[in-house]
């Protein structure tokens, strides 16, 4: 066999291997969309109740000790992808100095679920970008105008989210945006898919929703239709991580009193290195509802209790009910927060014990799988013909590539970008 054979053999075992691994994959998503239909009669005769949460503070001045831009997008992608993957329901972006301090300085704001707040530069830019990581891809554009904040967003590793659903997923629940297409009894949702869904409620324009699809619903259809529900439903119904929410807090005390759960937070953690060693506490002693874990900034909690006036206590440990250390035997002078963070999320995972687990997500199969991990869809990508309306509050940064001929024949590309405003 000559050397043209042995290539030619290789192509097509290579081609071979590739349809075999397709097939497998659709084989797989078909026992799990049957799973996913099964378990959903059951969820329908049932009654959830609320999911046990875990919530992370950080100051937002940890921003302002990195050198550039750049390295302040990195320390802020690093936050989130700790966050992801130990599943945080809440992070805090809090000021641990006083506002009354900031004369230099212009305050910017940001829109959260809490409405429209205002802070220091490095607050905003965390929250910010946070929020852009979280949002799933095919909502970014129309949500997160171009802003100085987010100009090296395009650097970070994605969060590759289980709730960012690729346009061929058949999940049961989806994010979207409300269009502005007008209908009697509902309204249409652009939900990453090639056609918008009718849901069964009149929204306002532009805002963000949960939607929820009917079992056996085709994602090729023209006539899909939906309901919206809560975004806690999903996690609490599947088990699927649906990402977290940014709160904005003023003071390190506003993170305790905003809470945005009734009863607050029944659990609360401080980390720093005056406190005790987390290793000579049992596993699974520290039993929580709503978990809280507060990360101290350059200068760690003593800073920012002093720094706030509406505490009266001098010592941080005294406003928690656990006091740790997360690594009593470091090396360095000092850990840093980006550092802090995922250590102690992994030296707490086996301390902790929620009150109420959500169920075990066995849909893996229906969602997105990141290329990363070897998980390949080779189906041919799907173009959406529906858009969202950009009108005043959304812009849109629009490319188009067009190629012209020269004098002396050869092809060049232009590339037109266009601002909607």
């Amino acid at each position: 066999m000559d050397a043209k054979q042995i290539k030619k053999e290789k192509k097509r075992k290579r081609r071979q291997d590739l349809m075999i691994q397709q097939l497998e994959q659709q084989e797989a998503a078909k026992r799990a969309k049957i799973l996913q239909n099964e378990e959903q009669k059951k969820m329908n005769s049932e009654e959830f109740k609320e999911v046990s949460t875990i919530s992370i503070a950080i100051p937002g001045s940890i921003l302002e000790n990195a050198q550039s831009q750049e390295l302040r997008t990195h320390l802020a992608g690093q936050i989130a992808r700790a966050a992801c993957i130990y599943n945080i329901d809440e992070i805090i972006v809090f000021d641990d100095k006083p506002v009354t301090n900031v004369t230099t300085t212009k305050m910017h704001q940001i829109e959260t679920s809490d409405g429209v707040k205002i802070g220091r530069p490095c607050v905003i830019q965390f929250a910010r970008i946070l929020q852009y990581l979280e949002c799933p891809q095919y909502l970014r554009k129309f949500f997160f105008p171009i802003h100085n904040d987010l100009k090296f967003t395009g650097l970070l590793a994605p969060l590759d989210s289980q709730h960012h659903l690729r346009v061929t997923s058949e999940f049961l629940y989806r994010e979207g945006i409300v269009t502005n297409k007008p209908h009697p009894k509902g309204s249409f949702v652009n939900i990453g898919l090639l056609n918008d869904v009718l849901v069964d409620k009149q929204l306002p324009e532009s805002i963000r929703v949960t939607v929820k699809l009917p079992i056996n619903s085709d994602v090729k259809s023209k006539k899909l239709r939906g309901i919206v529900v809560s975004p806690s439903e999903p996690r609490k119904t599947t088990g699927i991580y649906w990402g977290y929410n940014v709160r904005i807090a003023s003071s390190l005390s506003q993170v305790f009193s905003q809470s945005p759960y009734e009863d607050g937070y029944d659990v609360t953690i401080g980390t720093s290195d005056k406190g005790s060693n987390i290793h000579s506490t049992e596993n699974n002693s520290l039993k929580y509802h709503h978990l809280l874990i507060v990360f101290g900034g350059i200068f760690g909690l003593e800073n920012a209790v002093e720094n706030d006036d509406n505490l009266t206590v001098d010592d941080p440990s005294l406003l928690f009910d656990h006091y740790f250390n997360v690594v009593p035997n470091q090396g360095s002078r000092t850990v840093r927060t980006e550092e802090a963070v995922l250590i102690t999320l992994a030296a707490l995972s086996e301390k902790i014990k929620a009150n109420q687990n959500p169920p075990e997500f066995k849909y893996k199969d229906l969602i997105a799988q990141s290329e990363d991990t070897g998980a390949h869809n080779f189906t041919e990508p799907m173009k959406r013909k529906n858009k969202v309306k950009r009108d005043k509050n959304i812009k849109n940064l629009s490319t188009s590539i067009t190629s012209e001929t020269d004098e002396n024949g050869s092809k060049k590309m232009n590339l037109d970008l266009s601002r909607f405003d």
